[in-house]
């Protein structure tokens, strides 16, 4: 899995990722700071990426357009350190692999992870 840091990400998950063999790139080495979410969207969809996360808003954005893709990562978590939530985060990505290969919305804290299968519907047309 290639994997795409949003700017809100320190850039230690950079290492701690490809130690546990991830294809990692922060979005640092590839655009403005300051690129909307749309457009870190638009290049993890034309580059087979995963988003991962602190916003929320690439959920919202996910649910509002209805797109199967890219798939996204959130970290809930009041530490995003990966010294402090680095295994949660691993074990999660291995547990939800297929998932996230085929189109889901993850997210993951210290206790649990969730996985919403893309495109999200409305609760009505499930």
């Amino acid at each position: 899995m290639k994997l795409l840091l949003d700017m809100n990400m320190s850039p230690m998950w950079v290492a701690a990722l490809e130690d546990a063999g991830y294809a990692v790139t922060h979005w640092a080495a590839l655009g403005p700071a300051d690129a909307p979410d749309h457009v870190l969207m638009s290049y993890a969809h034309d580059h087979g990426m995963i988003i991962f996360t602190q916003d929320l808003d690439f959920g919202i954005a996910l649910a509002i357009s209805g797109a199967d893709s890219p798939s996204v990562v959130q970290l809930r978590a009041a530490d995003a350190l990966p010294s402090a939530v680095g295994r949660p985060v691993v074990d999660g990505l291995r547990q939800t692999r297929r998932e996230l290969l085929e189109g889901a919305l993850v997210t993951i804290d210290a206790r649990r992870t969730r996985v919403r299968v893309l495109p999200i519907r409305p609760a009505f047309e499930r």
